[in-house]
């Protein structure tokens, strides 16, 4: 169990709310994440409640259902996870969000690519951030005129945050590190050993691996147990899901590192395609080829393997984890059913 304060409640409307969202009485928030998750208890609940806001509540719903009812209520914000705004691109319903004032981006990384369709399709300008149920809500993010696409953002005011080498010393622009931050909530679990690893010299560290440019931006990696190393090669997660999200007939991805003798981890990537496309080895192939043009070509997944659906928690967040236990359980799926090119 991790601890939050009262004044933490406060600490995430008047820091995160306050600035990026600037809320007014006449907002009504909507969105997809549960109450219980942090994402849903600040958007949901005390967002609205300290801005003398409106609140939409639906039970779970899909992504085009949550538009049809947020354009229904008049909702102006929103928050949800990048999937959801490209399954609304995809449907080709991109017209339920054009009253909102708002689209929080969260949950996820979402990619740059994602954020210019959105843009193109709506007019909106997603909103990305990042948070963790330590720190309760969102620390880093960017609105308006501030945001650039394919960054994450900056440290919301109130917040400072950096980036660490494995040794816990501050690393400079562009260089590969640990997210860390300091603001006005922090990590505080009780009788946990996760305690000692989360908070390093003050600093809360998140799990993220980041870079930082020089004005102050982050730009998200990979979660720090989803960089994958191959032959030598660090490779982002991320990236390569993204690439594969740009094929026609993928609706879904997620990647991880399958252990490899030969080569430490190889690229595995779990996709789920669009209705009556046939996921067999001539498809593996073109969607293989097709990454080594959009990315990299060393990043291309050399395991694929195709499913119905991908494990994801309550809040619509992607769970990798599940995926690898799969994998690293199971003897035949480590032995590489789906392996495709050498």
């Amino acid at each position: 169990i991790t601890m939050h304060f009262h004044r933490d409640i406060l600490a995430n409307a008047d820091t995160f709310a306050r600035h990026i969202l600037q809320p007014t009485a006449d907002d009504v928030f909507a969105g997809s994440p549960p109450l219980a998750f942090t994402f849903g208890l600040g958007g949901l609940v005390v967002f609205p409640l300290r801005f003398g806001a409106s609140s939409l509540l639906t039970e779970r719903a899909t992504p085009v259902e949550l538009a049809e009812s947020a354009a229904a209520a008049g909702a102006t914000i929103l928050f949800t996870a990048p999937t959801a705004y490209r399954a609304i691109l995809k449907e080709k319903r991109g017209e339920l969000l054009s009253g909102l004032r708002i689209a929080v981006s969260a949950g996820e990384h979402l990619p740059k690519e994602t954020w210019e369709a959105v843009r193109e399709a709506t007019g909106l300008r997603l909103i990305n951030g990042i948070g963790a149920t330590e720190m309760l809500h969102v620390f880093i993010s960017a609105a308006g005129d501030d945001i650039r696409p394919g960054t994450t953002g900056r440290a919301v005011p109130g917040y400072r945050a950096t980036i660490l080498d494995d040794e816990g010393l501050e690393l400079g622009p562009g260089q590969l590190g640990r997210l860390a931050v300091i603001g006005p909530t922090g990590c505080r679990y009780l009788d946990d050993p996760r305690q000692a690893n989360y908070v390093v010299n003050g600093w809360n560290v998140t799990g993220d691996t980041f870079t930082k440019d020089e004005d102050g931006y982050f730009t998200y990696q990979a979660r720090s147990d989803n960089m994958i190393v191959s032959s030598g090669y660090n490779i982002g997660a991320p990236e390569v899901e993204t690439a594969i999200d740009l094929h026609p007939d993928v609706v879904e991805n997620a990647v991880i590192g399958r252990p490899d003798e030969a080569r430490g981890s190889v690229v595995c990537a779990f996709i789920v395609l669009r209705e009556g496309v046939t996921g067999d080895d001539a498809k593996r192939k073109e969607i293989q080829d097709f990454v080594k043009r959009t990315i990299a070509p060393y990043k291309y997944p050399r395991d694929i393997r195709f499913v119905d659906e991908l494990p994801r928690n309550p809040s619509g967040k992607l769970q990798h984890f599940k995926l690898r236990d799969r994998i690293n359980n199971d003897p035949e799926q480590l032995a590489g059913a789906g392996l495709g090119q050498a």
